[in-house]
């Protein structure tokens, strides 16, 4: 499923594209979990696009302790063997998902921006598994700043809404990068694909969704957060996901809550299966 060459990728580039690593039974089951999703939208469910505006933007996150078919996709599918593989890990937890929906001739575009710098949780084995369920082009498709997982750096999170950057302290995170200034200076990577194959990255990769106006069809996507050996705990000065009530874990330390099961085991999967037998713990219903 995932070779040496395919690490390598994601190690120096910050993201991978893995070609037709998920069958059509999975994409057929996203696609019913949307369906699910839009009749009875989350907590998070948010339209980016303003009243009046062509197409839509929306998305909704961390549902799926509650939708059947988002459920069965974390425990079962491929998707937490190849983020373990891939961040050469042990053992795999998962963070959160969120499905992403643009419909024919939106205008909204997502800013860059890093995912890490929006969740609870520190370390460097941490990706992204990106997945589309239609065919989409190379210039729809979510575009990512070649290694910029090694900057050392984590940008103030923006928000998606009106683009503007969420408040922290000073000094909490470097300024939100201008990367369309310098984009010449930048290797950007995108993709035409199709269902089945998926993207993994790093949660500091610098990425962002472009707008689909041109595009004719809805371009839907599932995305799923990975946790890898060296994920632990950390508490933000402001809006942080998932925001967990007490007992929260301990600031440093591994991320050992319900919330987020072990999915994954290197020494309990056998080639070609997910590890979903090793789950330890289930998310709260």
């Amino acid at each position: 499923m995932i070779d040496e060459e395919d690490i390598r990728c994601f190690e120096r580039d910050g993201v991978v594209v893995l070609r037709d690593r998920f069958e059509a039974r999975w994409i057929d089951h996203l696609a019913s979990g949307f369906e699910r999703n839009l009749a009875c939208p989350g907590p998070y469910a948010t339209s980016y696009t303003p009243e009046g505006n062509p197409g839509g933007y929306l998305d909704d996150l961390m549902n799926w302790s509650r939708i059947p078919e988002y459920r069965s996709f974390v425990l079962d599918s491929p998707a937490a063997r190849i983020a373990g593989l891939l961040t050469r890990s042990s053992h795999c937890r998962i963070l959160l998902e969120n499905m992403l929906i643009k419909l024919p001739g939106t205008r909204e575009a997502s800013p860059w921006h890093q995912d890490q710098p929006y969740y609870c949780v520190e370390g460097d084995k941490l990706c992204s598994v990106w997945l589309p369920l239609d065919p989409i082009s190379r210039d729809v498709c979510v575009e990512f700043i070649a290694g910029s997982h090694r900057w050392d750096k984590l940008f103030t999170p923006v928000k998606f809404g009106d683009l503007s950057p969420y408040s922290y302290p000073s000094g909490t995170f470097d300024p939100p990068p201008d990367i369309d200034a310098g984009i010449s200076r930048h290797r950007v990577l995108a993709w035409d694909m199709a269902p089945g194959d998926c993207l993994v990255f790093h949660m500091r990769t610098v990425h962002r969704a472009p707008a689909t106006g041109t595009l004719g069809t809805v371009r839907r996507a599932f995305s799923t957060r990975w946790l890898g050996d060296d994920a632990v705990y950390v508490e933000r000065p402001g809006v942080t996901f998932p925001e967990l009530s007490p007992p929260r874990p301990r600031v440093g330390s591994p991320m050992d809550h319900p919330y987020f099961p072990v999915v994954w085991r290197r020494d309990r999967a056998a080639p070609g299966q997910s590890g979903a037998g090793s789950v330890e713990s289930a998310a709260p219903r």
